[in-house]
């Protein structure tokens, strides 16, 4: 079980935004937003969006290089995510299924390594854009 996180003021800030937006946020979005709050320089947003992640709050969409809210109450690893993202709307979803999980942790590829970091990205189109 991870302590639990202090966060600093911009990362409140930060995480608020992500958490109340319903669509991954760029850091330039991001920093465009926070501005009147007093985050004016993108190397703030950049050490809130990196503590954010470390800590599992948030996920990067590498794909999309934007920031969505950890929606997974259970979500205690950073640096294992899985998500769909609809090639229409560009809904983004956070997949939460053990099986695939527990596959991937013990995953070796035929040389031998083991990975501790994924970040997995299927794309499709979702049930209303069928």
């Amino acid at each position: 079980m991870q302590k639990q996180e202090t966060l600093t003021k911009n990362q409140k800030i930060i995480l608020d935004l992500i958490e109340k937006s319903d669509q991954p946020l760029k850091a330039y979005s991001i920093l465009f937003d926070v501005k009147k709050k007093g985050i004016n320089a993108p190397l703030q947003v950049y050490r809130a969006l990196n503590k954010l992640v470390k800590i599992g709050k948030i996920h990067k969409i590498e794909s999309r290089n934007a920031f969505i809210a950890c929606k997974n109450s259970k979500c205690q690893i950073a640096n294992a995510t899985i998500f769909s993202i609809c090639e229409s709307c560009e809904d983004v979803t956070e997949i939460h299924d053990n099986k695939l999980s527990e596959h991937l942790r013990d995953f070796k590829d035929n040389k031998g390594m083991k990975y501790n970091k994924y970040n997995l990205e299927f794309f499709g189109l979702c049930k209303k854009c069928v």
